[in-house]
C-alpha cells in the first residue's frame, strides 16, 4: 500500500492543512487515534508523513474530523515516539521495523536495523540464505506438496535433502535411489558456501514454513526396513499438522 495526496482526494470529507507546524492534529490510522502536531508529522524530511502534512493538501477525513491513514495502526505510536523524542522501540521490533520501511521513516530503520534482532536477520540469517539456491522457491514447493497430501488427513510429511557440499550432493543422488518414495517428490536444498551448518539450515526452513502459518516440526528421516530402522544421511521429514 502506499498514500499519496492524491489518494486522499477520491472521496470522503477533505481539510486543508495549514502552515502552522505547530498545530495540533488527530489521525485515524485503521481505527488507531492519535494525537499529535504537524511539527512531529514533519520531523522527517523525504518520509511519507512529511510529504503528507507538507504545503497544503486536501486530505480525506473521518465522520469526526480526523485525518485517516488506510494503514493498520497497532504500531504507528512507536513511529510516533521516534518523530518525537528520538526513542527507538525494544520490543515489538520487527513489527516496528516494517512500519518504519512504509512510512519512510529512515533515521529509523538505521537505527533498527543495528538492533541485533534486525541485524542477526538482515546480515546474517538472510545472507546465508541468499547463498542457498533456490531457497524460497523450495520452500513453496514443501507447502505445495504438504497441501497436496492434506486431503483427509491430520499430517502431511514432506521428505527433504540437505546437502552442504558438492560432495555431499554426489552422495545424495546415489542415496535417492534406495530411498523408499518418490524420488520428484524430495526437495532438495544446498550446496550452499558458508559456515552455517545443515541444522541451522533446518531451523531456517522450520521458521520460514511457520511464519506464513503452517505448523511443522522435522526430524531425520528413517525408514524401517523389517525389524531394522535405516537413518539416511541428507534426507529429513517435515511434519506438517493441519489440525
Amino acid at each position: 500500500m502506499s498514500i499519496s495526496s492524491s489518494d486522499y482526494k477520491s472521496s470522503g470529507k477533505q481539510i486543508t492543512v495549514g502552515n502552522t507546524t505547530s498545530a495540533i492534529v488527530q489521525l485515524n490510522v485503521g481505527g488507531e487515534i492519535f494525537t499529535t502536531t504537524i511539527s512531529t508529522l514533519k520531523k522527517c524530511q523525504g518520509s511519507k508523513l512529511y510529504d503528507l502534512f507538507s504545503g497544503q493538501p486536501k486530505l480525506r477525513v473521518d465522520s469526526d474530523g480526523r485525518f485517516f491513514i488506510d494503514r493498520d495502526g497497532t504500531y504507528f505510536r512507536y513511529i510516533l515516539e521516534f518523530l518525537r523524542s528520538n526513542v527507538v522501540p525494544t520490543q515489538f521490533v520487527q513489527d516496528v521495523y516494517r512500519e518504519a520501511l512504509f512510512y519512510e521513516i529512515d533515521p529509523l530503520v538505521k537505527q533498527l536495523e543495528d538492533s541485533p534482532l534486525i541485524f542477526g536477520e538482515q546480515v546474517g540469517r538472510k545472507q546465508f540464505l541468499a547463498r542457498v539456491p533456490n531457497y524460497r522457491e523450495n520452500i513453496e514447493v514443501m507447502i505445495r506438496i504438504a497441501r497436496a497430501e492434506a486431503v483427509a488427513s491430520r499430517h502431511s510429511n514432506v521428505i527433504v535433502c540437505i546437502v552442504r557440499t558438492e560432495e555431499d550432493a554426489n552422495k545424495c543422488h546415489d542415496a535417492l535411489n534406495t530411498l523408499d518414495t518418490d524420488k520428484d517428490s524430495v526437495v532438495k536444498f544446498g550446496p550452499w558456501k558458508a559456515s552455517p551448518s545443515v541444522l541451522d539450515l533446518l531451523d531456517c526452513i522450520k521458521i520460514d514454513i511457520e511464519a506464513k502459518g503452517y505448523k511443522t516440526l522435522y526430524q531425520p528421516h528413517v525408514v524401517d526396513k523389517g525389524f531394522r530402522f535405516k537413518s539416511y544421511d541428507f534426507f529429513y521429514k517435515f511434519l506438517f499438522t493441519w489440525w
